[in-house]
């Protein structure tokens, strides 16, 4: 008779791979006319924008563009502007061959250096370069053994849960909305904002994604440094098609602010379009369960057992978390008038405490003053941020994709000294991998014979935590026989125990 081994195969979680790229930055911004001259740079920022993302065995492709904004005093009036360009990138970066069936890739950045200057009144030279990360998690199909039949086979089952991957989007999306300004604006500082997705369903072959996003307006209405903001919300609802998606996957959505523009209504004063473009992240996971052989042997013949880690992911948790920090130091003049805050914030890392993982990262508040002599600076200071959470076990097992968004700003100075408290909403998701080792191979030999036909019974006394299933694998008696003859229920043994272990069947 010949022992029959049924399998099946698992999604599991691959390699876990951060590969890095250096992106030049060189441009040249030419002021418009309808823009004062400028008569000194106050503070140059760059945002990355990722467009699209392509990964394949060997390669992952990054498309995209850094947003290059410029903030600089003029030369008549001495007021507060801002220009920015996008400088476009493609950048191919190496990832081990190998094959998988779906790439999880997650892409951030920072600024290594940057040099901002005004070659004339009309032209600002930008030199630097951006440092690209790229966080990638493969999956693949690992196959398993479920199952055991005939040849006296005897086997331990053990829930293996996994994570099979069904979208993993980041979609581009633009929304309108008008705007009531109370005064004429002369010149727009900066639009900021916030997402807010308030619904994800999912319907067959679709998901439709409904929010809004609370966008700030700060502009000018008059020569100078005054500033004023205005708020409005402005709401989106998106459709996604996608294909063969199962209802019961589990879905994330997460919107980010990348792009807006300000059009003034013709005729009708104070009167504006504010049209914003956003990405819309979307990620959908459909939990799956199997039950795996985890440990076998044959009660009729001696088996040669060979085994194996399988590694998969489990979601460990769906941020959405409210951090409070500060920022605060003394500014180079005392004297100075608060103008603004801009604040620009770094992803979470994952950080180990004591057998326990954490996220944290860190951000800088750009503090807009104008000094006593009657010219704007910047005075940067620097924070850090983290999550109140820990999760069990080691960094190393974890990863997340999050979005960290500033929802509010306040500043107070009090002499020479200024704090900004600042309030950060990071929403994401946290993903843990699991390890279960389970049995690769199984190969029946010689028949199994008893030493001592005569004896019927034998006494065993097993320490509390024993498993039934490992002292019946020791005694190649069927565990189900000695869970009957000592009236046990659960194979893990909560107590000592003196069992009786039936050697004849």
């Amino acid at each position: 008779m010949e022992l029959k081994v049924f399998r099946d195969t698992l999604t599991g979680m691959g390699s876990l791979w951060e590969t890095k790229a250096e992106l030049p930055i060189e441009t040249e911004i030419l002021i418009p006319d309808y823009l004062p001259q400028v008569f000194k740079i106050v503070k140059c920022f760059i945002y990355p924008v990722v467009l699209q993302k392509q990964a394949a065995p060997g390669r992952l492709t990054v498309e995209g563009y850094l947003r290059c904004v410029v903030y600089y005093q003029a030369e008549e009036d001495q007021s507060l502007c801002q220009t920015e360009q996008k400088i476009p990138f493609t950048r191919a970066m190496d990832l081990p061959e190998g094959e998988f069936q779906g790439y999880g890739v997650a892409v951030s950045g920072q600024v290594e250096y940057l040099n901002c200057r005004a070659v004339n009144q009309r032209r600002v030279d930008v030199r630097g370069a951006y440092a690209l990360s790229a966080q990638v998690c493969a999956q693949s199909e690992q196959e398993v053994i479920t199952a055991l039949a005939d040849c006296g086979a005897e086997q331990k089952l053990v829930p293996v849960n996994s994570l099979r991957q069904v979208a993993n989007l980041d979609k581009l999306l633009t929304a309108e909305e008008e705007l009531t300004l109370p005064g004429q604006v002369q010149a727009v500082i900066d639009i900021s904002g916030v997402g807010q997705v308030e619904e994800v369903k999912l319907i067959t072959g679709k998901a439709v994604v409904k929010g809004r996003i609370l966008a700030a307006v700060t502009y000018r209405s008059q020569p100078g440094w005054q500033l004023e903001t205005v708020e409005q919300a402005v709401p989106f609802n998106q459709i996604i098609d996608l294909d063969n998606a199962p209802e019961d996957s589990v879905a994330f959505a997460e919107v980010e602010l990348i792009g807006s523009t300000l059009t003034a209504a013709a005729g009708q004063e104070g009167a504006s379009t504010l049209t914003l473009t956003a990405m819309l992240h979307l990620r959908m996971v459909r939990p799956v369960e199997c039950y795996v052989v985890a440990d076998a042997f044959s009660t009729r013949y001696t088996t040669d057992v060979t085994y194996k880690a399988v590694a998969c992911e489990q979601l460990a948790e769906t941020l959405n978390k409210t951090v409070e920090v500060a920022a605060s130091g003394a500014l180079p003049d005392e004297n100075a008038q608060l103008i603004g805050c801009l604040v620009t914030l770094h992803p979470p890392e994952w950080t180990q405490n004591e057998g326990a993982a954490g996220l944290a990262g860190r951000g800088v508040a750009h503090l807009l003053c104008l000094n006593s002599l009657g010219e704007i600076e910047c005075c940067d200071k620097a924070f850090d941020y983290a999550l109140p959470d820990a999760w069990p076990g080691q960094a190393s097992d974890y990863r997340a994709e999050c979005w960290p968004q500033v929802t509010a700003v306040q500043t107070v100075k009090t002499g020479g000294e200024l704090t900004a408290r600042i309030t950060l909403r990071v929403r994401g998701l946290v993903f843990r991998r699991a390890r279960e080792t389970v049995v690769d191979s199984i190969l029946c030999q010689a028949a199994l014979e008893n030493p001592e036909p005569d004896v019927a019974l034998r006494i065993c006394y097993a320490a509390a935590g024993e498993n039934v299933f490992d002292i019946a694998k020791h005694y190649h008696v069927p565990p189900a026989a000695m869970m009957k003859l000592n009236h046990l229920e659960d194979l893990q043994l909560a107590a000592p125990a003196r069992l009786l272990v039936p050697m004849t069947l």
